[in-house]
């Protein structure tokens, strides 16, 4: 394929910093290059006609986190690190919620709630032993609050379920879409390119600059790469990065769906929320682990007809439902809850594996991409 010589003026030559991703961290990293360097000339490449990985498709959660997944997480990292983990998020979420504003997000903070089954009552049991002890632990980060996590009962009368639920009070939800739409926005504002359709297949460091291929057919060079592909970057990086793919359903409007606020069951496996009146319902890739390690965006029986049978049987009881629509999105993980932000090659810089966890520190995992220049 070759390139106008308008083309190749207007959009690829003469690149000071060219981001492989459009979701969440790629155009927040963007954005803090574009306030470090006022003239320096920003390309955003992006393979999809939209973000390809999560940042459109995820549910639109805070991402503060339950109590199981913080005892979880207890296992495989220290107190410290834990609190490191909270504090990462609450940043990260307050910088989004500055940077776009509260209205342009639809952020609302309705509180989240871990539901336990019945077969889940050793997990109930053991999330209600440690209560007090999270609470205390959560106040290095939280030292205003008495406590984030309290027992109160199932206000909603949801179905199988324990009839005492763990409520976090700070949680909070968003709009993804309007959040996105807020960045690409903001990002156009501040003269950065944006180019979709447009994927970065292979690239190289030579001489003080990155060599790169576009769609496998076009050439193109910049003084510095920042990869923030996340589930994507695998492909890219010889390191401890895992695609997961998450699969959601929409419901149809609901006439009086009293159900506010962002919801966990089975360890997070599964996670619903309200979305006006509508129950936004994903998870169930523990069903089957392996098939849900893959890039490719899809939707498989094993999940949907499990999602839609928890829905009957649980969320919505009794309560007629219609399916409007049903979507996936990857998500990068690992065995460490850490990001992954460094130095991969010369002048190559990564901020990657969010965990599930972008929309709470995309925003400050993209500030700290871009501190490496």
């Amino acid at each position: 394929m070759n390139l106008s010589y308008w083309e190749e003026k207007t959009w690829l030559s003469d690149i000071d910093f060219a981001i492989i991703g459009s979701g969440i961290v790629g155009l927040s990293c963007a954005l803090s290059l574009r306030k470090k360097f006022q003239g320096a000339k920003i390309v955003v490449f992006e393979k999809g006609i939209l973000p390809s990985g999560a940042s459109t498709k995820n549910a639109g959660f805070a991402c503060f986190g339950s109590m199981s997944e913080i005892l979880d997480d207890l296992q495989t990292h220290t107190e410290e690190e834990l609190i490191q983990l909270v504090s990462n998020r609450v940043e990260g979420l307050q910088l989004l919620r500055e940077n776009l504003g509260d209205a342009q997000i639809d952020y609302q903070q309705n509180g989240g709630y871990e539901l336990f089954a019945a077969q889940d009552q050793e997990l109930f049991e053991n999330c209600m032993t440690k209560l007090t002890y999270v609470n205390d632990l959560l106040k290095a980060v939280f030292s205003d609050q008495n406590e984030v996590f309290s027992v109160k009962k199932d206000p909603f009368l949801f179905k199988n379920i324990n009839n005492q639920v763990l409520f976090n009070h700070l949680e909070g939800q968003l709009d993804t879409g309007k959040m996105m739409n807020s960045l690409i926005k903001k990002c156009i504002l501040n003269d950065i390119f944006i180019m979709n359709s447009c994927e970065i297949t292979s690239f190289s460091s030579e001489n003080d600059q990155v060599h790169f291929q576009l769609n496998a057919a076009i050439s193109a060079k910049a003084k510095q790469l920042f990869i923030a592909t996340n589930g994507f970057a695998k492909q890219f990086l010889d390191t401890g990065i895992q695609p997961a793919r998450a699969q959601v359903l929409i419901t149809k409007p609901i006439k009086d769906l009293k159900i506010k606020g962002t919801f966990h069951l089975d360890r997070g496996y599964y996670y619903f929320r309200n979305i006006q009146d509508r129950i936004l319902f994903g998870g169930g890739r523990h069903l089957d682990f392996k098939s849900e390690e893959t890039t490719e965006l899809g939707l498989t029986n094993l999940v949907q007809e499990k999602l839609e049978e928890i829905l009957r049987t649980t969320i919505l009881p009794n309560i007629a439902f219609e399916i409007d629509t049903r979507w996936s999105g990857i998500m990068g993980v690992g065995d460490y809850k850490k990001p992954i932000l460094k130095e991969v090659r010369p002048n190559v810089y990564c901020g990657v594996r969010l965990g599930g966890m972008g929309v709470a520190i995309g925003s400050t995992l993209g500030k700290q991409l871009a501190d490496f220049v």
